[in-house]
């Protein structure tokens, strides 16, 4: 995976955060809703990925006329034979990018949707198996409004994280534009699918310690109650909390994240850092949040701020391996 994030670093510069959520939603089989700006080389990451793991890439741009059998496939007559023959549509890749996801109307989101639950298609009674790896991006813009159709929460819930991408920094900026003057870098193919199939088999034994389980419990729980864990004073702002799907993805994501850190085990950070990308996108703010100009990060810091990570989390792990395992493990 180092090899991996090295050869897309070698063409997309900055993005660091962005980059490391691509990883972790490959590990952990998860899909991602990246919001920002044109620009900002989420296309080039995404493609540059698929070259790097030898895995097909396809990208879809959603318009308004855009109808299910555009992404999933549909029935063709062939006139020479008289017969009906199945043509699977672009989502029968490793990597799809769903670029401008709100600007298709319910049917087709729902249709994308259905297929990254399921992983399959049915056409005509036949079942098809998207392949493995299967990972989708779906993109959506933040400063246009007009001519799209928002996600509908309970279907924005399929996502595994949220992220919002900024601007470059200047000094990134710089060094953008100054490859934009040379050829384009040829990317390795360092991985197979094969390879990343078994990584994600490996990243599910990553131990999590039963009090990070209860931690993220209890994070996803304040969400849908905030007075009961002790935060009354953001009830009315949350009309909607996250489902328990929000505290699979949290587990499941740190998982990945310690695994791409090196580790055989979950530590608080993992979670604590994964947490807003995994909530904002699963809270349906009230009109009050609206009005007093809250967003859903703003209220997951104040979740956070109450819910402390467990401090120690595997430390009673250590001790009953022993004082040397300990220290090593330490």
């Amino acid at each position: 995976m180092e090899q991996v994030l090295y050869e897309v670093k070698r063409v997309v510069v900055g993005q660091d955060r962005f980059l490391e959520r691509v990883m972790v939603a490959m590990l952990a089989q998860g899909h991602l809703l990246v919001e920002g700006v044109p620009g900002l080389a989420k296309t080039l990451t995404v493609k540059t990925l698929a070259s790097t793991i030898q895995g097909s890439f396809k990208r879809i741009q959603f318009t308004p006329d855009l109808v299910p059998a555009d992404l999933v496939g549909t029935r063709m007559y062939n006139q020479k034979t008289g017969e009906f023959s199945t043509t699977l549509g672009p989502v029968f890749t490793h990597l799809l990018l769903a670029d401008e996801i709100n600007r298709a109307p319910a049917k087709v989101q729902s249709a994308l949707l259905e297929v990254m639950q399921e992983r399959q298609v049915t056409i005509a009674g036949e079942t098809h198996k998207v392949p493995e790896p299967f990972l989708v991006m779906a993109t959506q813009n933040p400063i246009e409004t007009e001519g799209t159709y928002a996600l509908p929460e309970a279907q924005v819930d399929r996502f595994m994280m949220k992220v919002l991408l900024d601007y470059p920094t200047e000094e990134e900026e710089f060094v953008i534009a100054q490859r934009a003057l040379y050829a384009p870098v040829q990317v390795l193919p360092v991985a197979t699918t094969a390879q990343l199939s078994a990584l994600q088999a490996e990243c599910r034994a990553v131990y999590v310690d039963p009090s990070l389980l209860q931690y993220a419990v209890k994070l996803v729980a304040a969400t849908r109650a905030p007075a009961q864990h002790g935060i009354p004073d953001i009830a009315p702002f949350i009309a909607c909390g996250a489902s328990p799907r929000a505290t699979i993805c949290l587990t499941e994501g740190a998982q990945a994240l310690a695994m791409l850190r090196g580790r055989a085990y979950v530590l608080p950070e993992d979670m604590t850092d994964l947490a807003p990308d995994v909530l904002r996108h699963r809270l349906s703010l009230s009109y009050e949040a609206l009005s007093d100009g809250l967003d859903a990060d703003a209220l997951i810091a104040r979740i956070m701020a109450k819910i402390q990570a467990p401090a120690r989390p595997l430390h009673h792990v250590q001790n009953s391996l022993g004082p040397h395992h300990a220290q090593k493990a330490a």
